[in-house]
């Protein structure tokens, strides 16, 4: 580094420190505001980078305040900037509350955007089309309809979000939005008022968007999404919650067809057929040759349960000879379907659609039936409804890097678990990053004070059949002396749905009235709302419970894990990649599944203290982290909590007034 770069970092150190300051414009105008020296070092270090148009890795644990710690040096130095969040949840708050605030503190003149998959946006077309045809499945859901439908009248963003009175999860959604495949385009009679187009244009011409890392990743292969058009004025690239971007950018470097997308083809189809070829019944049959074509696809994938999120028969794609003929059958149909939509394509901009959907359905069976598996693995998943065939590659590390490479620009990649004690390779080989510039800040909370990691004694090995129900008993006098304020984390949904019944009998015969809730019962954000007004539940969940939950305060005051999250050796993704490192004479457990492990788990245990006076216990149900050679680089790994195997202790933690000293013991 030369001397006028020497100086220059010296002044934007000190320029970036000043607005951190107890005098500066955050504390001026934040309520609540502390100053965390980790939080200026980690502004200093994305302001170099940003500068410098460099790659940078910034783990920083809970507390330290890093929203704050990139949102500073992006609004005054990044230029035009994309910030990218694992969850809408996140990207909701980003736009409506975090960078509203420090845009003020600093009075920096930046317009900001939100921009969403079009799946977020009421789509006039289908909205007319349901209002239409009035099918739907029940009353609550005409009511919903009637109520977006005024929303779209009166609303500028036409976001979903923004309709509190219809839930997420209510059917009709599907009828009045679009999708990448069935969109109209410029062909579309609504096209100046869509509401996605809106957003894309109000994109273009902000210094800040805010997206989500599905969106970026679906907009990097499909061109599709209105990201593609922002990233060569892009100067920088921010990933909050950059933990999720290995799975993620799996998903979308890779390919997928389900027999849901089958479905919707057929449905299409037929609904244009009755609208602009009503005579033509030739091409009704071939949409009830494909939809029953693809159910019995669905059929010959079979239907056993592995009890892992939510995902039935899950395996390698084999030569399943009804499962190939099944395959071929649909190929056929959809070539069918297709030459009956060219025939009459161009009466309307429907059936066009349709037939384009129908084209591009094909190509993507065949490449999948034919594509070669040296560097991807080949799986099925089955589900209750639906069939979905994946093609995923070992690696996303070189198209990954590609995209870095092709875009010279400040790339931020920032989340509380990105490393394991420190070491950042296993997340740098997953995506390429091996010349990326990394950084870690330790959470400023008084962990060895405000908290402690209890591992029972005699709990069963976590791989035999009496390990929940060796979970639930070790955790009853846990949970009897918080009084309630508890989530137990399942790795499995087996295993959760397994205590949730042995819990509930417990509550029963112990006469315990603590409320009950579980994964399912109600959407994520519902039960977190019933989990903090409670103030005495017990939260039962599996993986949508690991990451993403904030609940501060004496609400929650244990985290149960059941054990440790190694992924399923027999997941085809895992297994494949595992296969390939050995391959490569690496160590498959130590260079792979044990870093995958180590960060779930500190996502999980990272839902324990969330605020400076939070106190809490974390319980990890698991014999490996005492009698494995590995147990000690996982505790080293997690916040620097005191540890005991005694249950006296914890008990003693619930009933003191301030912090129990804990004394130090062999483990």
């Amino acid at each position: 580094m030369n001397s006028i770069s020497a100086e220059n970092n010296a002044e934007l150190d000190a320029t970036i420190a000043a607005a951190f300051t107890g005098t500066g414009g955050l504390a001026a105008s934040i309520a609540g505001y502390r100053v965390r020296p980790q939080q200026i070092e980690m502004a200093q270090r994305v302001t170099h980078a940003i500068v410098h148009a460099r790659s940078l890795i910034a783990e920083a644990g809970t507390g330290t305040g890093k929203t704050f710690a990139y949102l500073v040096p992006a609004l005054l130095y990044g230029g035009k900037v994309i910030i990218s969040t694992g969850t809408k949840t996140l990207q909701d708050q980003l736009f409506h509350r975090d960078i509203p605030a420090v845009r003020a503190a600093l009075r920096a003149p930046v317009t900001v955007a939100l921009l969403k998959g079009r799946a977020n946006y009421v789509c006039h077309h289908y909205l007319d089309r349901a209002l239409g045809e009035a099918r739907l499945p029940s009353r609550d859901e005409v009511r919903y309809l009637s109520s977006i439908e005024r929303f779209a009248r009166q609303s500028a963003s036409g976001d979903k979000s923004e309709l509190s009175s219809v839930p997420e999860s209510a059917a009709v959604w599907n009828f009045v939005t679009s999708t990448r495949e069935n969109c109209l385009g410029q062909e579309c009679a609504y096209y100046k008022e869509c509401f996605v187009m809106r957003a894309r244009r109000e994109a273009m011409h902000a210094d800040v968007v805010v997206v989500n890392h599905h969106l970026f990743f679906a907009d990097v292969m499909l061109r599709d999404t209105g990201v593609a058009e922002l990233l060569p004025a892009c100067n920088t690239v921010i990933f909050d919650e950059a933990h999720q971007l290995p799975t993620i950018a799996s998903l979308f470097f890779g390919q997928s067809i389900s027999s849901t997308q089958l479905l919707e083809l057929a449905r299409d189809a037929r609904v244009e057929q009755v609208t602009s070829a009503k005579e033509v019944t030739t091409l009704a049959d071939a949409c009830d040759a494909l939809e029953r074509a693809a159910r019995k696809l669905r059929l010959a994938a079979g239907d056993e349960r592995d009890g892992t999120g939510g995902r039935n028969n899950v395996r390698r794609w084999q030569a399943n000879d009804a499962l190939a003929a099944e395959l071929e059958a649909v190929e056929q149909q959809v070539h069918a379907l297709e030459t009956q939509l060219e025939a009459v394509a161009e009466r309307s901009e429907g059936l066009q659609n349709c037939q384009r959907r129908a084209a591009e359905v094909i190509e993507r069976l065949q490449a999948w039936r034919e594509l070669p598996t040296q560097e991807h693995v080949r799986w099925v998943a089955t589900f209750s409804q639906s069939v979905q065939l994946n093609t995923t590659p070992l690696s996303v590390a070189e198209p990954f890097r590609a995209q870095l490479l092709s875009y010279p620009r400040a790339w931020i990649f920032t989340s509380a678990t990105l490393s394991m004690g420190g070491d950042f390779s296993h997340y740098q080989a997953q995506l390429g990053l091996e010349n990326a510039e990394t950084a870690a800040w330790d959470s400023p909370f008084d962990y060895p004070n405000q908290a402690i990691v209890y591992l029972p004694k005699d709990i069963v090995e976590p791989n035999s059949r009496e390990h929940t129900e060796a979970v639930v008993q070790a955790a009853l006098p846990v949970i009897r002396a918080a009084g309630g304020r508890t989530f137990l984390l399942f790795t499995t949904l087996r295993a959760m749905r397994d205590a949730h019944q042995m819990l509930a009998a417990a509550f029963e015969r112990e006469s315990l009235d603590y409320p009950l809730l579980v994964q399912g019962v109600g959407t994520r954000s519902e039960l977190l709302e019933r989990f903090r007004a409670l103030g005495n539940a017990v939260l039962i969940g599996s993986h949508s419970f690991w990451e993403g939950v904030d609940v501060r305060g004496e609400a929650l005051s244990v985290v149960v894990i059941d054990k440790l999250p190694f992924a399923p050796p027999d997941d085809p993704v895992v297994a494949a990649r595992l296969e390939a490192l050995r391959a490569r004479g690496g160590n498959a457990f130590m260079d792979y599944q044990l870093p995958e492990a180590v960060i779930t788990l500190k996502q999980g245990a990272g839902r324990l203290i969330r605020d400076e006076t939070d106190r809490g216990v974390l319980m990890i149900c698991d014999v490996r982290l005492v009698q494995k050679g590995y147990g000690r680089s996982i505790m080293r790994a997690l916040p620097p909590m005191r540890a005991t195997r005694r249950l006296q202790t914890v008990l003693d933690f619930f009933t003191a007034n301030g912090a129990v000293p804990v004394a130090e013991e062999a483990l």
